[in-house]
């Protein structure tokens, strides 16, 4: 089952490998791993989806929960989230082929950011069904390099934050 999990953290040196740690200590895959700052610069926020069962991913949690780091940690699989990723691709595209990467890009109000003669470049948001579906209309004419963020979320309300 996948998950994702949203950690505050104290913005300080090494938390970002402790809690990584953590995850790989408990056999948790990371699918994305995305760390950034908040609106406070003492404070990250670490949003990273893994696979594991539900009794795997409380364990987790309750690890997490003893560094000393961890300010709060949200389980977003249980509630309501919005989840948003970055992705920017570098399309193969010759004249021939630029008008319909381009009309592509239209439809999924993705971005092109840079033009040359043999490629595009693209930037795209959305959630991983956009992207997974862009990727599968631009597949066909050639994906020359792949960059993304993984995963960024956000609860859509106050509710069931588990706090230290």
């Amino acid at each position: 089952m996948r998950h994702t999990i949203s950690v505050l953290v104290e913005n300080k040196f090494g938390v970002l490998a402790r809690v990584a740690g953590m995850f790989s200590g408990r056999g948790f895959n990371i699918d994305t791993l995305n760390v950034g700052p908040t609106h406070d610069p003492s404070l990250s926020r670490i949003t990273a989806t893994v696979r594991g069962n539900d009794q795997q991913l409380d364990q987790c949690i309750k690890q997490l929960n003893k560094l000393i780091n961890v300010i709060e940690i949200e389980d977003l699989r249980r509630g309501q989230f919005v989840a948003r990723e970055l992705l920017m691709v570098k399309i193969s595209a010759d004249s021939k082929t630029r008008t319909e990467v381009v009309q592509i890009c239209d439809i999924f109000r993705a971005k092109v950011i840079h033009i040359s003669h043999t490629g595009v470049i693209v930037e795209i948001t959305g959630d991983e069904n956009k992207i997974k579906a862009f990727l599968d209309l631009i597949n066909p004419f050639g994906i020359v390099e792949i960059a993304r963020t993984g995963n960024v979320a956000l609860r859509r309300n106050n509710e069931s934050v588990i706090s230290k």
